[in-house]
């Protein structure tokens, strides 16, 4: 600190340094002290936000620069809430990691274990347009080959939307994807009309066998008076028709 330049004082002699000086002075040596024994990014409650303040996560306050976060993880408020909750997790039958202060077992089981699997291609594929006679619904069905799929596994089926995929920019609002997965096999992707798809029993079914090792798929779309009127109460789906 500087004791020299004061009022009252020689050049070169120093001075008498004021109270709030010395006290300034002081928080600055503990802070650079307390830096250098303890890592903040390690404190499972510490956490700077958008505006560069720092703030507790344990006790939601705000603090302008990391010592006076330091300051407050040594006062009452802060050791108060760090034995509250301490008693809260052994009386729930959980213990605390000393060096991350969250229950043991918490950390780890929220991040899911990346797989390095290496891909082995597209399956194949066949797809066919179907038909129903008495609702005349349009479908398709798709057949799906996958020889060398990793044993305990079955193929997934999910829908997409164009907003969701990288591939075509901008993204066309009157297509959807269909999504097929199965280790060790690349995802394959189909392009299909944006319509509703019937997921009634019977219209919108998989079916992977076991023995041949092929994966059935079929998608059947809703009619246009079924689009339209689904909703509207009073005006059901017309019936079949023989």
């Amino acid at each position: 600190m500087d004791q020299q330049n004061r009022a009252g004082s020689k050049f070169g002699g120093g001075g008498v340094a004021s109270y709030s000086s010395t006290n300034a002075d002081r928080r600055e040596r503990l802070r650079k002290l307390a830096l250098e024994m303890i890592d903040l990014s390690k404190d499972p409650f510490f956490f700077k936000n958008h505006v560069g303040s720092y703030e507790c996560r344990l006790c939601t306050t705000s603090h302008q620069n990391d010592g006076s976060y330091l300051a407050h993880t040594q006062g009452r408020k802060h050791q108060t809430n760090l034995a509250r909750r301490a008693a809260k997790e052994q009386k729930e039958g959980k213990g605390v990691d000393p060096v991350t202060g969250l229950p043991v077992g918490m950390v780890g089981q929220q991040v899911a274990v990346r797989k390095n699997i290496v891909k082995i291609g597209r399956p194949g594929y066949k797809i066919t347009k179907t038909r129903d006679p008495l609702t005349r619904q349009m479908g398709l069905l798709f057949q799906l080959q996958y020889p060398e799929i990793t044993p305990g596994v079955t193929p997934r089926v999910r829908f997409m939307s164009a907003f969701e995929q990288k591939v075509e920019d901008p993204p066309d609002k009157n297509f959807q994807y269909l999504l097929v997965s199965a280790e060790p096999y690349e995802t394959c992707g189909f392009k299909l009309q944006a319509r509703e798809v019937d997921r009634r029993e019977g219209r919108f079914w998989s079916w992977f066998d076991e023995d041949s090792k092929e994966f059935w798929v079929q998608v059947m779309f809703k009619t246009e008076r079924e689009e339209r009127y689904s909703g509207v109460p009073g005006l059901a789906p017309s019936t079949f028709r023989r």
